[in-house]
């Protein structure tokens, strides 16, 4: 073995071992509690926080597979007008964080927000008692909330397999005499279950990482108990021992996701099938597919982001935007930037270890990748602390030992939230920069090799120039979610530090939403940037509907 192949083996070791250190820092955190410490969770935390996340993530997840799987078939089995612009609107809630939704929600439909004091100066009321809503802080309303930001989760896989995996299929039942419910649920729904399986398994992955939502809308999730026990009461094994409950309900949805799978991957082979014909609509039929296809786009999007525009807008007029916002922003961008130079370099790397390391050790090493992303972010935070201790503490000695400085990279420093953003989203940039180097020849990196290039060389003269669109594409969507994380960037901020989403999570929690509409409006402007990249992608796919669906 090469003393450079030997350096990658070293560097590939020890990158698991950090991407598996919080798992056993939480085994560990969790066993220092006292023995009092477990029983009490048991018999008055954690039965309340299980019920509530398990309610929350089966009404969410009957939610979005209704929604995504219902719009995905609109889109793709009929022909109306405006089909065309609603097939790219169904993606705008993406741009939302859940708990912008939850902000801009609680304050438009406050008994005295613009909703419902129009609807009494409609009738001619003038107490708040004279017409109320059901209370949005419940269960019920967080489930409703999440379902609609979170079902293009389900709609972009479904959709993906209508349009490119069964048109052979569904031509074929329609030819036989069945009509489009039939089709639909002897046909396409069968088919689509690998593609509905993953797409709600994401989706319960981020209703499960959801604090700031949950906590706003008064439902104690197993996420919200992590915080509330490691901040508020300084219990960190308690916290602990709440993470390590989640991060088996991690696995457990998981094995659920792979179990509706069934093992199966999609219809059709290789290959592109051809496009689902579809059946063309007119008159009410068409204005009805509008109506169905427009309402979770107004209620995951428009709705929250129209009135965060309208609440800057009268906060500008009124007393200017907050002093405090160019700072929020810029932390923002250089904690989430700095993140994003290190997880892309990192990720490259990874991508490229099955070319570097051998195909066994290079996708065992991107499997670990993904581990990060799979936690919530409190559990990963949580996991994070005895580590970063630990390190802070060595290179302390380290210092003390001769060096004369040592790095602050522990609690309470930019660097421990940059290890925590690199931690947790390395499988973006992975899965870009893989997607990038699979595009290239085989010959291509060959070529490089017969020439004398060895393994490295290649990777930087041949394939990195080649898949640098993709590597550019994970690092921006990337860098779009660090600067959207709330819970990671709660727990590990650097003191008297705010960003856009601390702020706006401070500001929700006083209650003061006018002085919040800012920051919120600026992470929804940055939500929109992936959304955009994946209409690019729609429109690279091939898919050009006929005339009949502009």
């Amino acid at each position: 073995m090469t003393p450079a192949r030997g350096f990658l083996y070293a560097a590939a070791a020890l990158l698991a071992a950090v991407l598996l250190a919080p798992v056993a820092s939480l085994a560990v955190a969790a066993a220092d509690g006292s023995g009092e410490l477990w029983p009490h969770l048991a018999a008055y935390v954690l039965p309340q926080a299980i019920r509530e996340t398990g309610l929350l993530l089966a009404g969410v997840g009957i939610l979005v597979i209704g929604l995504g799987t219902g719009t995905a078939w609109l889109v793709s089995a009929f022909a109306f007008p405006g089909r065309r612009l609603l097939d790219a609107a169904l993606l705008l809630p993406l741009a939302v964080p859940t708990y912008v939704v939850a902000y801009a929600y609680l304050d438009l439909m406050h008994p005295l927000g613009p909703v419902q004091s129009g609807l009494r100066g409609l009738l001619g009321l003038s107490s708040p008692r004279d017409l109320s809503f059901p209370d949005l802080r419940s269960l019920p309303g967080c489930i409703l909330l999440l379902g609609f930001v979170l079902y293009p989760y389900v709609y972009l896989p479904t959709r993906a397999l209508f349009l490119m995996r069964a048109g052979t299929l569904l031509e074929a039942a329609r030819m036989l005499g069945a009509g489009p419910a039939r089709t639909f649920f002897r046909v396409a729904l069968p088919l689509a279950r690998p593609a509905i399986a993953l797409g709600t398994g994401l989706a319960l992955m981020e209703a499960l990482n959801d604090v700031g939502a949950a906590e706003f809308l008064g439902v104690r999730t197993l996420t919200v108990q992590v915080y509330a026990t490691w901040v508020n009461r300084s219990d960190l094994p308690g916290a602990a021992q709440i993470a390590l409950v989640m991060l088996a309900g991690v696995v457990g949805l998981v094995a659920l996701e792979r179990l509706a799978r069934g093992g199966r991957g999609y219809a059709g082979s290789g290959h592109r099938d051809r496009p689902t014909a579809r059946r063309p609509l007119s008159g009410w039929r068409a204005g009805l597919a509008i109506g169905l296809g427009l309402t979770p786009v107004l209620l995951g999007f428009g709705l929250p982001a129209g009135y965060l525009a309208w609440a800057v807008w009268q906060r500008l007029t009124g007393m200017g935007l907050p002093d405090t916002l160019a700072a929020q922003a810029l932390n923002t961008v250089l904690y989430a930037g700095a993140a994003t130079l290190v997880t892309v370099a990192v990720g490259l790397l990874v991508a490229a270890s099955p070319h570097l390391l051998g195909r066994r050790s290079g996708l065992a090493l991107i499997r670990a990748a993904g581990l990060g992303y799979a936690m919530p972010g409190t559990v990963l935070a949580v996991g994070l602390l005895a580590p970063l201790a630990l390190l802070d503490t060595g290179l302390t000695n380290l210092a003390g030992a001769g060096l004369g400085w040592a790095p602050a990279v522990g609690l309470g420093t930019g660097a421990a939230l940059v290890i925590a953003y690199t931690l947790r989203f390395l499988t973006i940039p992975v899965g870009a920069t893989e997607a990038g180097f699979a595009r290239i020849p085989s010959t291509l990196p060959d070529a490089a090799r017969m020439l004398g290039r060895g393994r490295f060389g290649t990777l930087l003269a041949v394939q990195l120039p080649l898949a640098w669109p993709a590597v550019l594409s994970g690092a921006l969507l990337a860098f779009v979610d660090m600067a959207k994380e709330l819970p990671v960037t709660l727990l590990l901020r650097p003191l008297n530090v705010e960003t856009l989403s601390t702020h706006l999570y401070g500001e929700a929690a006083r209650g003061t939403y006018e002085d919040g509409a800012a920051s919120a409006l600026l992470i929804v402007m940055t939500g929109l940037i992936p959304v955009a990249l994946l209409l690019r992608l729609n429109r690279g796919a091939g898919l050009r509907p006929s005339r009949s669906d502009a």
